[in-house]
């Protein structure tokens, strides 16, 4: 018999069971489900709605299924249709009367809220977790490489001299911000829905905030109505899940490009990388490829769950079950790729330096640096912008660098150049020469790297 089947008359079929169960995949929320249930009946104890003997036997027998279910002893039934309805039932079928009382004051839309409240949050510190972890592998890798020189590409075209720990503190910084976002979130969803019941509360004498406290939380939501049909804070989260995921897609693209014959910038290491079942020569980059292509699977979370909410009533509805799949794929999906991106990251990937400082030696990326030499010397920039187009026309006429270029072919367009230039174009000096904050020069990421640490 249905828990709730006091006023049908007939059981539902076996089809509608299956449909509507949910228990496949929220089961996974069992210890959430316990945990707030032994929660709410030391609520119902300090009320006076249990006594000391039942509050303890409930609490007892809660831990024991507990146990139960973490040792794979519980077949899980489709006719229970959810994870709260069959530990109810399982606590039921041992205290009997006893476990009939846990349910009052209470409905399964402020238990359900509360459950997937409770386990979004252990979700979200995890993953807050995992991208600190990551934030402090990569200013481990870029204070190893304040000097390591490669070109800072626009459009994917050379532009200007950086250094490899500039470009790897700019994904600290991204990462960084999605570290914030888990925060801000965190720190949002901190009130509990317990205690709103189906939509209105109840009539029955409670104290919500003894549970809140109880379970962690920092207060009680305010309204009843938003408390059992919010899901904001899945869609932040999951929100911030498509970022964090878009910030290891753009990082994969560029190991991929680096790793490519054209570009040699890195060499996986033998055990991080794939071959093919046809060409022996090959060694193809699978981990950060699969990574760039899950963020596909995220995005498509985040806009089902959007898809779901647009349109409901206040309060709960049952399309609200669809919140769960959505999330825990979008949360799995983070968690292993921050998981396997910050162990390739840590021990599969080989920098070739000279490879980079070679390539940045080509595509005139010291060009700007020569405008700012005659801007420098009271060239008007725009006239130095133009001066250094020439020049730079005349560099690749000859086929050489604009620091192979002589002082005469200087001269010829430009009188006032002198010998001094060929020092200020070297690309060492052009990148120690940017030291403005946030700049790539070695003190400044240094100060950046210093700043993280201590930040974490």
């Amino acid at each position: 018999m249905k828990l709730w089947g006091g006023r049908f008359t007939q059981a539902t079929h076996k089809e509608v069971d299956a449909f509507n169960a949910s228990i496949p995949f929220d089961y996974r929320m069992y210890a959430e489900d316990i945990e707030g249930s032994v929660a709410h009946s030391k609520m119902l104890h300090k009320q006076g709605f249990f006594t000391d003997a039942e509050l303890k036997a409930v609490v007892t027998e809660l831990a024991s299924l507990k146990k139960e279910i973490e040792a794979g002893n519980i077949d899980w039934k489709i006719e229970y249709e959810d994870i709260h309805m069959h530990i109810e039932a399982l606590l039921t079928e041992k205290l009997g009367a006893t476990a009939k009382k846990i349910h009052t004051a209470r409905s399964r839309n402020d238990q359900v809220a509360l459950d997937f409240k409770l386990y979004a949050k252990k979700q979200a510190v995890a993953a807050k977790e995992q991208l600190i972890n990551l934030v402090l592998l990569l200013a481990e890798i870029a204070q190893e490489h304040t000097e390591t020189i490669l070109p800072g590409f626009t459009h994917l075209q050379h532009a200007q001299p950086i250094t490899l720990a500039h470009h790897l503190m700019a994904y600290v910084e991204m990462f960084a911000r999605d570290i914030e976002r888990m925060e801000s979130t965190l720190e949002r969803m901190n009130l509990s829905p317990l205690g709103a019941g189906a939509l209105a509360t109840t009539t029955l004498d409670i104290d919500p905030l003894f549970t809140a406290k109880e379970l962690g939380f920092s207060g009680v939501m305010r309204n009843s109505l938003d408390a059992v049909s919010d899901r904001d804070y899945l869609l932040e989260l999951m929100n911030h899940n498509a970022l964090i995921m878009m910030h290891l897609s753009r990082f994969s693209e560029e190991l991929i490009i680096w790793n490519s014959t054209e570009f040699g910038y890195i060499r996986f290491e033998d055990a991080f990388a794939t071959g093919s079942s046809m060409m022996p020569q090959k060694k193809n980059p699978d981990l950060p490829e699969l990574i760039r292509g899950k963020t596909g699977r995220v995005y498509g979370s985040l806009v089902s769950l959007l898809t779901t909410m647009k349109a409901l009533p206040l309060a709960y509805n049952k399309d609200m079950q669809e919140d769960k799949e959505a999330f825990f794929n979008s949360s799995d999906t983070v968690s292993q790729c921050l998981s396997i991106f910050t162990f390739l990251i840590a021990g599969g990937i080989l920098f070739n330096k000279e490879k980079m400082f070679a390539s940045a030696k080509k595509g005139y990326l010291n060009a700007t640096d020569l405008a700012d030499y005659l801007v420098e010397h009271d060239v008007p920039f725009r006239d130095a912008h133009h001066i250094v187009g020439e020049l730079v026309a005349l560099a690749i006429e000859k086929g050489v660098s604009l620091e192979e270029l002589a002082l005469s072919d200087y001269q010829s367009i430009h009188a006032d150049i002198d010998s001094s230039v060929y020092g200020f174009l070297a690309l060492e000096a052009c990148v120690k020469r940017r030291n403005q904050p946030g700049g790539p020069a070695p003190n400044r990421v240094l100060d950046h790297i210093n700043f993280i640490k201590n930040q974490y």
